[in-house]
């Protein structure tokens, strides 16, 4: 039989009852400690009473008359039952020098013996002490009855303990009804605070806190993707070693603002939003990135809770599959109207007109190598020349003329230095491509004129000639607004509609490539009248600067 484990108490509870006990425990030393001054300042005053109620009776002139009387209680008892109501005191004794008494509250100990010290005051002091008489434990004061310099008699008056215990006992009543108001306040306060520490902790104990936070710090340094979390004033709340590494920011920036960090316009507009996002694509200098968020509200919004991931190798093996996916279109194409043209070869030879057929097959071979070695000849450098190859024949079937212009040259096999690769080529040269057969399709005479080759540039002057890549790409589109010369860039910026995979991303991931190689990409109007886009990169390493990712 399985015994259930009592769960531990939940944290709020824990400090409820630690907070209740120790209101409790000084609630209760507070109530001891005032009782007990209370009881001692009680016993003083009825001491500090009781001797000025006996000075005052000993110094009474019908006092010493009467003492020197035959029968001195004749006079002295009816006057000191009167002393007795009027003071408040329990107990008037008028005595002999030998402590004979002639008053007394109880009339038959008249005559007798006091019960008590009178030493002190038979020899002219005055005392006051707490001593068990006849009446019980009481708070006393002898005083001598002085005349001619002579004790001729002794006066005591006293208050019971039991009265005095009466008035601390009442002073305990308002105090018990004072600590119980404010051990019921401590309550309550305890309880409302307790209950807001117990929804902010959802009801965890210690141990529990303690072991998901453990759990937290190591699932933040474990994952690979990055981690944003935004306070309800889009501050930076957290940020985990991937986010970090993706958003390329250093220092401590926990606290500041999303949008002093220092990142791209777009993602900072996407990182303030209140509105969620999902799987957008957003650019940074170096990356492509996947963003997510989620506002975290519990009745009020409490900040976002921002995932980034990295797809820029996935977006560069996209833009080859795409790239290849044209290609294998282009093939296709090629090969149904090989097809046509060989059923033709073969129906001349069957018709008997086979010079013909030659003069046929030789010039669609002429055709197609005139073309391979107007590109070779132009740019040897092979991946260059594959996609010129690959992307003519896609612009072929869409109706566009591609011409690799006449001043293209000097790109010989070898020169692209290694940190130039070519994923990167592809992406920047294949976009510009498909951008301006985008344009120029449909346009009367469409055409897109492709220019590559080497040049000298101004940053470059100290190191010889062919110190830059020249890539340039015009069309014979709409153009571009010059309004929108650097919207053109931005991710989502687009003229045509959305297609099933966005648009606006091709120009922003070739400008994120040129800057990272510390390249330039400019555009202008093109002498077809639709738009040059430009590019220069350096073919040996530049400078860049950490901040913008341009060149210095």
């Amino acid at each position: 039989m399985r015994i259930p484990v009592p769960r531990p108490r939940s944290l709020a509870g824990q400090l409820f009852t630690m907070q209740a006990v120790l209101i409790a425990v000084l609630v209760a030393g507070y109530a001891l400690f005032t009782y007990i001054s209370d009881r001692s300042q009680a016993e003083d005053a009825a001491r500090r009473q009781a001797m000025a109620v006996a000075r005052t009776v000993a110094d009474a002139p019908s006092v010493r008359t009467a003492i020197h009387t035959e029968d001195p209680t004749a006079t002295l008892q009816p006057y000191a039952v009167d002393v007795m109501r009027d003071a408040g005191i329990d107990f008037v004794t008028i005595m002999s020098p030998q402590g004979i008494r002639w008053t007394h509250p109880d009339v038959n100990q008249i005559g007798k013996p006091f019960l008590g010290h009178i030493e002190a005051a038979q020899k002219g002091g005055s005392f006051a002490e707490t001593y068990t008489g006849t009446l019980g434990p009481s708070v006393r004061a002898v005083t001598p009855v002085m005349e001619g310099g002579q004790v001729i008699g002794l006066v005591s008056a006293g208050i019971k303990v039991d009265a005095i215990s009466q008035r601390a006992q009442e002073q305990v009543a308002a105090l018990v009804g004072v600590a119980a108001g404010a051990l019921a306040l401590g309550a309550i306060a305890t309880y409302v605070v307790n209950a807001r520490l117990r929804r902010h902790t959802h009801g965890m104990n210690a141990s529990e806190l303690s072991r998901m936070h453990d759990y937290h710090q190591a699932a933040l340094h474990a994952v690979r993707e990055g981690l944003l979390m935004l306070d309800g004033q889009y501050r930076v709340a957290l940020i985990n070693d991937g986010g970090r590494e993706l958003l390329g920011v250093s220092g401590e920036v926990v606290g500041c603002s999303v949008a002093d960090v220092g990142l791209p316009a777009p993602l900072t507009g996407a990182l303030l939003s209140s509105e969620p996002r999902v799987d957008e694509v957003h650019l940074t200098a170096d990356r492509v990135l996947v963003v997510n968020t989620s506002p975290v509200s519990g009745g009020e919004r409490r900040g976002t809770v921002v995932t980034l991931r990295d797809v820029t190798e996935l977006q560069s093996l996209m833009g080859e599959l795409d790239s290849e996916r044209g290609f294998s279109e282009a093939l296709r194409s090629q090969a149904h109207e090989a097809a046509n043209r060989l059923h033709t070869v073969v129906s001349l030879i069957e018709l008997g007109r086979a010079d013909e057929a030659v003069a046929f097959a030789t010039a669609e071979l002429e055709l197609a190598q005139d073309l391979t070695d107007q590109v070779v000849a132009a740019v040897s450098e092979p991946v260059l020349a594959a996609l010129l190859l690959g992307k003519t024949a896609q612009a072929n079937e869409r109706g566009v003329e591609l011409v690799v212009s006449r001043e293209s040259g000097g790109l010989d096999d070898g020169l692209l230095p290694q940190a130039l690769p070519a994923r990167d080529l592809v992406t920047i040269l294949g976009n510009l491509i498909d951008n301006a057969v985008d344009a120029a399709q449909g346009s009367v005479g469409a055409r897109v004129t492709v220019a590559a080759y080497t040049a000298a540039g101004a940053a470059a002057e100290d190191e010889g000639p062919g110190a830059e890549l020249v890539l340039r790409v015009s069309d014979t589109g709409s153009g571009v607004d010059p309004a929108h010369a650097d919207l053109v860039f931005q991710r989502g910026f687009s003229t045509k509609p959305a297609g099933p995979g966005g648009r606006g991303l091709g120009l922003a991931l070739v400008r994120q490539a040129v800057h990272r190689h510390g390249g330039t990409l400019t555009v202008a109007e093109s002498p077809d009248g639709g738009a040059r886009f430009e590019v220069r990169l350096p073919l040996k390493p530049a400078v860049h600067d950490a901040v913008t990712g341009g060149r210095v």
